[in-house]
């Protein structure tokens, strides 16, 4: 079964509130506010876990003679799994921008690079990297990442992690927002959050191998 889009989600919150459901997620503030919500609860939940359905590959070709490059479309908020150079069949290792700073000063040569340092963003917030020691030849490197879905703003855009920890992520912080009312506590609706979170983390994690390599 397919995830829901922003609409429904929306309403799935505002019908737990006992809310009027909407025709659209900006039909008025208090709807307005839940999407926002929604958007907290889904960036909690995509920074919770190396979700397989947030996992891309995005390839870096070389030249000779050029240190740094752009990752398009990664943004900022990814993680690293692993970064393989194709080419010649190695795993390239992460190293700093001092470093890259200083191979550029002292180190005139090229090579096959060894290294990848990231250093700074562009005129899009995707990130760029620096190779070190600075590619002496055309080379096609790969990095596998866990990229986080962009915030929902459409009504029809669907999300892409899993749907019930975010939907009680938000419904939790509506109830704190407005106050108890006689039904469910905020605690409570945070408790089945965090329930839901562990639930889905460990269906998850029992289909996959612990591949993760972390980077400083």
């Amino acid at each position: 079964m397919a995830n829901k889009t922003y609409l429904e989600l929306v309403n799935d919150v505002l019908v737990r509130l006992r809310e009027a459901e909407v025709q659209t997620v900006s039909q008025n503030s208090y709807s307005k506010l839940i999407g926002k919500f929604i958007n907290d609860g889904k960036r909690q939940v995509e920074d919770a876990w190396t979700w397989n359905c947030l996992r891309d590959t995005i390839t870096v070709t070389t030249s000779s003679g050029t240190k740094n490059y752009t990752l398009t479309n990664s943004g900022t908020r990814f993680r690293i799994i692993d970064v393989i150079d194709d080419t010649n069949d190695r795993r390239l290792e992460n190293s700093t921008a001092q470093a890259a700073f200083e191979d550029s000063l002292t180190n005139s040569t090229t090579d096959i690079p060894y290294y990848y340092a990231f250093n700074g963003v562009d005129s899009n917030n995707d990130t760029k990297v620096d190779f070190i020691p600075t590619p002496n030849n055309t080379y096609s490197i790969k990095f596998r990442i866990v990229k986080p879905q962009s915030e929902l703003s459409s009504n029809s855009t669907v999300l892409t992690i899993p749907e019930e920890p975010v939907i009680f992520y938000a419904y939790a912080k509506a109830l704190a927002e407005r106050g108890e009312d006689g039904g469910m506590t905020a605690s409570e609706a945070y408790q089945l959050y965090l329930q839901s979170l562990a639930d889905h983390i460990a269906i998850e994690s029992s289909r996959t191998q612990p591949d993760i390599i972390w980077t400083d």
